[in-house]
C-alpha cells in the first residue's frame, strides 16, 4: 500500500482569497485522494502585499508557513497548504523580474512540512509618467489587459492605490484620477502581482502544486512517511579538464522529514564537471 493512502478522502485547509485553489487542486487531488477546502475568514493581505502597504513579516516560506497555520486553526483540520510568491531580481544577472512561488503543506497528525517550489522569469514591470499615450503603451507590453495593473499619483508610495483595472476604460478613468490628485503631475502604474490577476504568476503556482506532489509521492524507505526528497546537494563533481573536485556537486543527501532517515545519491547526470566550472582551469 502507498504511504499516500494516508491522504485518501481527507480535507486540506487552504487558506487563500486570490483563487490560486483553481490551479492547486485540479494538481493536487487526484494525485494524493485528498479534497482541497477554501478557507475564508481572514484577509491574507494582513501577512504582506504586493502594493507595499503591508509589509511582509520574516521570509516567504515564514509567511506560506503562517497562512497554513491560520487555514488549519480556522477550519479545525489537522492538514494545511498555503501559497507564498516574491519577486525580485534574477538570480543570474540581476537584471530581470524574477518569481519564486512556494507551496507548503503541513501535516500535524504525522508532524511534517513539504515545500513544493518553482521559479522563473516575471512579468512584473512599473512605470512613473504623466502621460497618457506612455502608459498606454506600457500597457500594451505587460500584456494588458490579461494582466491587470495598479495605479497611484505621485510616486510608488502613495496610499492612494487603485487596484482591479482589467479594462481600458477603467485605465483611462483611473489615470486621469490619478494625475488629478497628483502635486507634482505623476502616475505611477505598475502590474498587479496577486495571483488572480496575474496570470503569468498562476503558471508557476501550479508548477509549485506539481513540485510539491512530486515530493508528497516520494515515500521513505524507512518508515514509509511522505515527502522523502533532497535536503542537500554535496559538492564536489570532478573536472572533465583537471580532475580536481569543483563546485559542482557530486552526491545528492535525501531526507525523511519525519524520522531523519537519510542517504546519499551518487549524481546521475553528469559524472564530470565543465572546467568553466573549476576555481583551478578558470580561477
Amino acid at each position: 500500500m502507498s504511504c499516500l493512502s494516508v491522504y485518501e478522502g481527507r480535507r486540506v485547509a487552504f487558506l487563500t482569497q486570490h483563487g490560486k485553489a483553481q490551479v492547486v487542486a485540479p494538481v493536487l487531488e487526484p494525485g494524493l485522494g485528498c479534497f482541497i477546502k477554501n478557507v475564508t475568514g481572514f484577509d491574507t493581505d494582513q501577512l504582506g502585499t504586493f502594493t507595499r502597504n503591508v509589509p511582509r513579516r520574516g521570509s516567504q516560506i515564514d509567511a506560506a508557513r503562517r497562512k497554513a497555520r491560520k487555514g488549519m486553526e480556522l477550519s479545525g483540520l489537522s492538514l494545511g497548504l498555503a501559497s507564498e510568491g516574491s519577486f525580485g531580481p534574477d538570480p543570474f544577472s540581476g537584471m530581470f523580474p524574477w518569481n519564486v512561488e512556494l507551496l507548503v503543506w503541513l501535516d500535524d497528525n504525522l508532524g511534517i512540512e513539504v515545500v513544493g517550489m518553482a521559479q522563473g522569469a516575471a512579468l512584473s514591470a512599473h512605470l512613473q509618467s504623466g502621460d497618457w499615450v506612455e502608459v498606454e503603451a506600457f500597457a500594451a507590453r505587460v500584456d494588458f489587459p490579461s494582466h491587470q495593473l495598479v495605479l497611484r499619483p505621485q510616486s510608488q508610495d502613495d496610499l492612494r492605490i487603485h487596484k482591479g483595472i482589467a479594462d481600458a476604460g477603467r485605465l483611462r478613468a483611473s489615470f486621469d484620477e490619478c494625475l488629478a490628485q497628483s502635486s507634482n503631475r505623476q502616475v505611477f502604474v505598475e502590474t498587479d502581482l496577486r495571483a488572480f490577476a496575474n496570470p503569468s504568476r498562476m503558471k508557476y503556482i501550479e508548477q509549485a502544486a506539481r513540485d510539491l506532489l512530486q515530493r508528497m509521492q516520494s515515500c521513505c524507505p524507512d518508515c514509509q512517511t511522505p515527502g522523502y526528497w533532497v535536503s542537500e546537494r554535496l559538492p564536489g563533481l570532478p573536472c572533465s579538464d583537471c580532475g580536481l573536485p569543483t563546485a559542482s556537486y557530486c552526491d545528492e543527501v535525501w531526507r525523511c522529514p519525519s524520522c531523519q532517515y537519510q542517504s546519499v545519491k551518487a549524481r546521475k547526470d553528469r559524472a564530470v564537471a565543465e572546467p568553466s566550472h573549476c576555481s583551478h582551469c578558470n580561477p
